[in-house]
């Protein structure tokens, strides 16, 4: 199967910034949290929308000299969750090192497209991962330009990997 040209070159470092609405949608589906840190922050516009919540959230960026792949926790506080929307192409070591980072006790939440959960060589980050907790599909699909005049072409959810969590994972939607 072939994916649609979405007549735009790709950005440098997959670097499309998740509209307000998207993280919104994650909110409701979020324990209480103290600490979060969102590694691939760009502008910030995800930082903002958590900050609503209460909790401390931490911005870096690899164009800030933090390199997510690269690191550790840093250093302020008692972190409780990972939040972001990884560069695409690097989604899977995102997901890996985050995971690793917030044992044995935090959350993590990586906007994906829908369909991340399908490759069977990921089986190690959803059916084989007894943390795994959570798919949120977004029913909305989001436009990543802001001049564009066509329809986006992907689907995506809000994966949510969590040590606190009981049970099989579930699904839920948002808009």
């Amino acid at each position: 199967m072939s994916q649609r040209d979405s007549g735009y070159a790709r950005k440098e470092r997959d670097l499309y910034e998740t509209p307000e609405w998207a993280t919104d949608a994650l909110v409701p589906h979020l324990r209480q949290l103290g600490a979060i840190w969102e590694p691939a922050a760009a502008s910030g516009k995800m930082v903002r929308v958590l900050e609503r919540t209460g909790s401390y959230v931490l911005g870096s960026d690899i164009d800030d000299g933090c390199n997510f792949l690269e690191s550790g926790l840093p250093v302020e506080s008692q972190w409780d969750a990972i939040i972001t929307n990884p560069p695409y192409v690097h989604a899977t070591e995102f997901i890996s090192h985050a995971i690793c980072l917030m044992a044995p006790r935090g959350l993590v939440a990586m906007l994906l497209r829908t369909d991340f959960d399908h490759a069977r060589t990921r089986a190690r980050l959803f059916s084989d991962c007894t943390v795994f907790a959570k798919k949120i599909v977004l029913t909305k699909r989001i436009q990543w330009f802001d001049d564009s005049t066509g329809s986006p072409s992907f689907n995506h959810a809000w994966f949510i990997w969590d040590y606190q969590h009981q049970g099989a994972p579930t699904l839920a939607y948002g808009p």
